[in-house]
């Protein structure tokens, strides 16, 4: 088995630790699947759980696109199975993110990505994400739809791969790849942001 692929297997188990469910059932009574949007996203957890727990489960959910990549870095990988170093490591970074929206421990269901997709990319093109943050926060700032600030970070990134890692065509599709992932775990945020019913962002304290 190719190293790559062997990390790959490691990064979607890792992905599928729901980091927020985790953390609500250890030190609270609240279950976030019955509570907010029903997410186990650190959004959700912010609003259902706290602030303590909302932050550690951002950190947790990052830290899942973050080890993988840093693993096959390490490693050392090289061409396998006639495909690239790059081509490992964007799976490497593909399969957490995918483990994390498509769980195995929660019957292939999950959070939305975006903060598995941040320590990706993390791994990946560091001022593309400094970027993105400034985007995101611009966003919410204006408009207090965590939603929104995410889909404009998702459609953008894309464009950002392209321009500082122009030399990897392999993250530019892994780039494409998670775009459309994250806009298809929020068609309903979509929904709801069009129909004007979208929950704006008031964290609770």
């Amino acid at each position: 088995m190719p190293n790559g692929l062997f990390i790959a297997m490691l990064g979607y188990v890792l992905g599928s630790i729901p980091t927020g469910l985790v953390l609500t059932k250890l030190f609270t009574k609240i279950d976030p699947r019955t509570m907010g949007s029903k997410n186990i996203g650190a959004t959700n957890i912010f609003r259902t759980a706290g602030k303590t727990l909302g932050i550690l489960t951002l950190i947790g959910d990052i830290l899942k696109g973050i080890i993988p990549i840093g693993i096959a870095i390490h490693w050392g990988l090289s061409n396998e199975w006639g495909l690239s170093k790059d081509f490992w490591i964007a799976i490497s970074g593909l399969a957490p993110f995918v483990g994390h929206i498509f769980s195995i421990f929660l019957g292939f269901k999950g959070g939305k990505g975006v903060a598995t997709a941040v320590g990706v990319f993390l791994m990946i093109s560091p001022i593309a994400v400094l970027i993105e943050i400034i985007i995101f926060l611009g966003v919410v700032w204006k408009w207090r739809f965590i939603s929104l600030g995410s889909l404009s970070c998702a459609l953008i990134m894309p464009f950002l791969i392209a321009f500082f890692r122009s030399d990897s065509q392999a993250y530019f599709m892994l780039s494409v790849i998670i775009t459309a992932l994250i806009i298809y775990r929020h068609q309903s945020n979509i929904a709801r942001l069009l129909q004007g019913t979208e929950n704006k962002w008031r964290p609770k304290s």
